[in-house]
């Protein structure tokens, strides 16, 4: 595996001209929610948001190396080390990201409340602000919904996590407060007056000028960087012009 077929070092020279930057929206939801189809629709409109998955990742890898997504090759030993390959993966792809202040859709089950409220709080130190859109479905369609991917689990292992991430809800609303939104995706037809109300809110966000002062501090230093470098090229590139000036005709 090479990480460059992952991972695009671009967005290091993207930074200030990102136009979500310092923000982060947490995707969260049970098996069989559909999260990943409503991020789609929610975020496709938004160009340049980068997302963070896992399973993405790990899905690519495992069909690289021709393995079957049944439980016995998942929990395989090979299937483990391909599910690390991926997380240092997704850990590259998160370090540069941030280190270019980048807008991101970090999408997640929900079901480890601490390691999300990790997250957020290194975020915020970084001058981020947050939001969370947390899809949710009732455990009928759930269930029927596992039953049809390619990547399917046990049903009993389908009502714990769902369980797990029901549990979940409160602890993530007192986390982001009104910068929580609970999408209900139980329904195969979207609603489109939810799928409206909810979009509004997500451009409201995402379209907000930033308020920290790490987020205005580090624009600010970007702005000072970028005219000291156009400067500098400025100069150099008058000083050739006039060197060639200078040399003597044969």
């Amino acid at each position: 595996m090479r990480l460059h077929e992952f991972i695009d070092t671009t967005p290091i020279s993207e930074g200030p001209n990102d136009p979500y930057i310092f923000k982060a929206v947490f995707m969260a939801g049970g098996p069989g929610s559909g999260k990943s189809f409503v991020a789609k629709q929610l975020f496709g409109g938004f160009p340049g948001l980068k997302t963070l998955n896992s399973d993405d990742i790990y899905e690519i890898l495992m069909g690289k190396a021709d393995m079957a997504f049944d439980p016995a090759s998942i929990f395989s030993p090979k299937g483990q080390e391909i599910r690390t390959r991926a997380k240092d993966v997704l850990g590259k792809q998160d370090e540069l990201y941030r280190l270019g202040r980048l807008g991101m859709i970090i999408d997640g089950t929900g079901k480890d409340v601490d390691k999300i409220s990790k997250i957020k709080i290194r975020l915020d130190t970084l001058g981020y602000a947050t939001m969370m859109v947390f899809v949710n479905t009732d455990i009928d369609t759930a269930q029927r919904r596992n039953m049809m991917r390619l990547r399917n689990v046990d049903p009993s292992e389908v009502q714990k996590m769902w369980s797990s991430v029901q549990q979940n809800i409160g602890r993530f609303q007192r986390m982001f407060g009104n910068d929580m939104i609970v999408y209900d995706n139980s329904a195969d037809d979207n609603d489109p007056s939810q799928e409206d109300a909810v979009l509004k809110r997500v451009r409201a966000f995402l379209t907000a000028p930033q308020k920290k002062r790490q987020a205005t501090d580090w624009l600010a230093n970007s702005d000072k960087t970028n005219a000291n470098f156009a400067r500098k090229d400025k100069a150099k590139k008058a000083a050739s012009i006039a060197a060639t000036k200078k040399e003597p005709t044969q």
